[in-house]
């Protein structure tokens, strides 16, 4: 018997070391040493390489579940059983924690079976490993379910779609997939964690101890903004940590005792000392919190669609008892009905206002337009037509038609989102709004009369209706990768604003403005990146977004905003900013010599020169020139 040493400092002598590999065969540039825009598209080009060797470790370990876990679980009673022995061996031969093995191989059964379609996205570098976990822990509730294919088929589709993606705005998508097939799921969920919420102690052997209270995500959002606001009244010279003094803030907070700077200074330099509480809070400013929602939503479910009282999965098997074919179009209208079952019933309700809700302690809110469903339907019928067609093997050959096992949906619900905590259900909606202290406020009449953009007295300010429309389409800071929320943010003139000459360009409209943390805002502002927005020629109601970096690529922005969870803001519109194009007064007479222009405005030009042209090199790529002879 012969023994091969695995480790870190050992490769197995059946295959090469990485090292070794030639890295042309792997795409890869033969040395590190190159120039940064190089080194950048090698570093896009590897972290595609990342995600399919991720993919390959997450079909290698569903390999070894399958051959050492799935024979015994079903009856495996010891305290370390199959599954356990597996992950030990994993952890063991990788050098990884026994939690991290036994993730790994939760994460690869979950690829294997539930979410097939998202796996082939990691497979070809369209999702990135990080996001994985999160997909797989925000999708177990369908564990098992008979949707679980059509749930899948909806996120590949969203993530196949171009742009960027954000941790959060990740969490949002899958959340919102998953809300849509399964709300009783998710409303059983909500009332169970309800009854279950807690306060507990846990005492340390260091004198010290740890305090957990378990309530619901608003409120906790109000508590914790009002400690941060508390800890936040201190001079410079304080000697604690933010977390300390945080720490320090709820005290105060819950015995009502005064809270103080911990500076050395007397008391009669730092007017920190001592902070009362009750009149902190007394003159505190109030804390809101922005909900979006429909009012729908908020009126309770609705009657369920035939079409979704029954699975139309084409990836399952009828019942036993059912003896159905159908041809190649049948099968492709059902894939249709299947994939736009999520919007069917939208387009089954009255039109409805979409509600964009602003609350504090309670929820103050602003709302949309009536719901339009055509973006959605498209999406979704995509993603289930490759599936359907996938099965077919010539155009006349009869398949078998899809799962009708029923779903036990006898009605449907809408979904809110609320700022800084991402999807909630329509039944915690509705415990919002029934709230004493929430002020719910349309956004517009429920008619095509256009909405003011700006503020009457000055063009440059968005109108308060505009200011909430943005943040609601936007959810988060539009760079990137960045999980900050819209609603605490600035709104930014994509074009830069001339406020000599408005007319010039930066207007203050729905497709001028963008949400972005203040980091980005001044990074764009001060840095050499240069960001775009325009109307999607596919879809004029949705925008394209893109940053260009300082070296010239650009990178597209969001792949998923608010308007692929509530598509109603598609439907509201602003008036034109009002015109204040106004002629220059004369330049009085100068004897020192000028420049051509303001520095300032030399920068605003050369960055519309550059969007002008990112423009045109992004048409010639969605749509090259026909170099076909003409027929003639």
């Amino acid at each position: 018997m012969t023994s091969v040493q695995v480790g870190a400092g050992a490769a197995s002598a059946a295959a090469t070391p990485w090292a070794a590999l030639d890295h042309s065969a792997l795409g890869l540039p033969a040395s590190t040493d190159l120039p940064s825009a190089r080194a950048l598209d090698a570093l896009v080009h590897a972290a595609a390489g990342v995600a399919c060797l991720k993919w390959f470790e997450y079909q290698l370990a569903a390999v070894m579940h399958a051959e050492l876990v799935e024979p015994f679980e079903d009856e495996d009673r010891r305290e370390l059983d199959a599954f356990t022995r597996c992950a030990a061996a994993i952890a063991t031969t990788m050098s990884i924690t026994p939690f991290a093995a036994r993730t790994l191989l939760t994460d690869a059964v979950a690829l294997r079976d539930r979410l097939p379609l998202v796996a082939q996205c990691l497979r070809d570098g369209i999702v990135t490993p990080h996001h994985i976990r999160t997909i797989v822990s925000r999708t177990e509730l369908i564990e098992g379910q008979c949707y679980a294919a059509l749930v899948d088929a909806d996120i590949a589709a969203a993530l196949r779609k171009p742009g960027s993606w954000s941790p959060a705005r990740m969490e949002t998508m899958v959340d919102t997939m998953v809300h849509r097939r399964d709300p009783d799921a998710v409303r059983a969920r909500r009332e169970a964690a309800k009854r279950n919420r807690e306060f507990t102690v846990e005492t340390g052997r260091d004198g010290m101890a740890t305090t957990t209270d378990t309530r619901s995500a608003e409120d906790t959002a109000v508590f914790a903004e009002t400690v941060h606001r508390l800890a936040a009244q201190v001079c410079p010279k304080d000697t604690r940590s933010k977390a300390a003094r945080a720490s320090d803030a709820h005290y105060a907070l819950v015995t009502q005792t005064e809270f103080g700077c911990d500076c050395d200074r007397p008391i009669t330099d730092c007017r920190y000392k001592n902070v009362d509480v009750g009149t902190f809070a007394a003159t505190a400013p109030r804390i809101v919190i922005h909900l979006i929602t429909d009012t729908t939503t908020l009126t309770g479910p609705v009657p369920a669609p035939d079409s979704e009282r029954v699975c139309r999965s084409p990836q399952h098997l009828p019942r036993p008892d059912a003896d159905r074919v159908e041809t190649r179009a049948e099968v492709e209208v059902d894939g249709d009905a299947t994939g736009s079952v999520a919007v069917e019933r939208v387009a089954t309700e009255p039109p409805a206002a979409e509600l964009v809700a602003a609350g504090a302690v309670a929820v103050e809110s602003v709302s949309a337009e009536s719901l339009s469903s055509d973006g959605q339907n498209a999406e979704a019928g995509a993603g289930v037509d490759v599936s359907a067609d996938a099965t077919v093997a010539e155009d006349e050959a009869p398949r078998i038609r899809g799962c009708d096992e029923p779903l036990g949906l006898d009605t449907v619900d809408g979904v809110g989102f609320l700022a800084g905590i991402g999807i909630i259900s329509g039944a915690h909606v509705r415990d919002l709004a029934a709230d004493p202290r929430t002020v719910i406020r349309p956004l517009g009449d429920g008619t095509d009369t256009p909405l003011p953009a700006t503020q009457p007295s000055n063009p440059y300010r968005p109108s308060a209706a505009l200011d909430a429309y943005v943040r609601a389409r936007d959810q988060f800071c539009t760079w990137p990768g960045c999980n900050k929320p819209a609603w605490d943010g600035d709104l930014d003139h994509i074009t830069e604003y001339d406020h000599h000459d408005p007319t010039r360009g930066g207007t203050t409209s729905a497709g001028g403005l963008g949400a972005k943390c203040r980091f980005h805002h001044l990074l764009k502002t001060f840095g050499d990146f240069v960001d775009d927005q325009y109307p999607d020629p596919n879809n004029p109601s949705r925008l394209i977004r893109t940053i260009t970096i300082p070296d010239g690529r650009t990178v597209l922005g969001p792949a998923f905003t608010g308007h692929d969870v509530h598509p109603g803001l598609d439907c509201i519109v602003f008036g034109d900013p009002p015109d204040t194009s106004t002629p220059r007064p004369p330049r009085p007479g100068l004897t020192e010599r000028t420049r051509p222009a303001p520095r300032t405005e030399q920068k605003h030009a050369r960055r519309r020169q550059e969007r002008n042209r990112n423009r045109l090199r992004n048409a010639m790529k969605l749509h090259p020139p026909d170099d076909t002879s003409p027929p003639f």
